[in-house]
């Protein structure tokens, strides 16, 4: 049977200010498209457009409307909050969890408004959420998109800092087995390899880096890890870049505070990165 997922579609960085985060990502070289507004809810995102996956800046532009959870979040915290899947079949993904002991909501559906400047372009999505308590906390869902021609433009995915494509996400957990075991049933158990550190969750495009805060902060000496509550941490996003070398003289000249590490990735503290401690690394 093939896999529900085709892998990591984008990760959610939740913001306090959509207009600041823009901001904040095109001086880290990102080049970001144009606000969408999701149709019947209170939400607006930017996007970073990659070559292989995505990444999604969410904010609340009406606080009467719907938000799905991104106030109550925003109050403790911005940053990464969520992932999301990619599907080519909303349902055949349903019914897998299904099939796998989760409780998968049906598909429904979801518009978002492009703001362009010629009029607003729609996108549509076919989503299946996951419940957080059958995730260990995690917050995942799978999204079908049902007008893929519309997402990415060759000028939204070319980036000042030479970026192409997620690599990894490090979720960090007080109890890192049960996050595991909990991705196993999304992913099927032969996606996990484990180590004594860690385990890695191969989706399909990007890994998921499970693993306690000690672990984590072995793994990312560049970064403070946070400890977790109940809930897991989205702590860390890599993003490959075509010349490290380039992205960070990009940053210098930005006036952005970075380090390298051995590898010669990049790495940029949450403070200038919406709360996300990103790290740039070579292709």
């Amino acid at each position: 049977m093939s896999p529900p997922v085709t892998g990591i579609d984008h990760l959610i960085v939740g913001v306090r200010d959509l207009d600041a985060a823009r901001r904040s990502w095109n001086r880290l070289g990102f080049t970001v498209t144009p606000r969408g507004r999701h149709r019947g809810w209170g939400t607006a995102n930017h996007c970073l457009m990659l070559q292989e996956g995505y990444v999604e800046l969410l904010g609340i532009v009406d606080p009467t409307g719907f938000d799905n959870g991104l106030g109550a979040f925003l109050k403790e915290r911005e940053g990464l909050l969520g992932v999301a899947l990619g599907t080519a079949d909303a349902d055949a993904t349903h019914a897998a969890w299904r099939r796998a002991g989760l409780a998968a909501g049906e598909p429904a559906a979801l518009g978002r408004l492009l703001e362009l400047p010629d009029g607003d372009v729609e996108l549509r999505f076919r989503n299946t959420m996951l419940e957080r308590r059958d995730l260990a906390g995690v917050g995942m869902f799978a999204s079908q998109h049902l007008t893929p021609e519309l997402l990415r433009r060759p000028a939204w995915t070319a980036h000042p800092n030479g970026a192409l494509a997620l690599v990894s996400c490090t979720v960090v957990a007080r109890d890192p087995a049960e996050v595991a075991a909990a991705m196993g049933k999304v992913f099927g158990t032969s996606a996990l390899t484990r180590t004594d550190a860690l385990t890695a969750v191969q989706t399909g495009s990007a890994v998921l880096l499970v693993a306690g805060a000690a672990d984590a902060a072995q793994l990312h000496p560049g970064f403070d890890i946070e400890e977790p509550g109940e809930a897991p941490l989205l702590e860390v996003m890599a993003v490959m870049v075509d010349d490290p070398d380039r992205a960070a003289a990009l940053l210098k000249r930005q006036g952005v505070a970075h380090r390298r590490d051995a590898s010669g990735a990049v790495l940029v503290q949450p403070e200038d990165a919406t709360g996300v401690r990103l790290e740039l690394v070579p292709a």
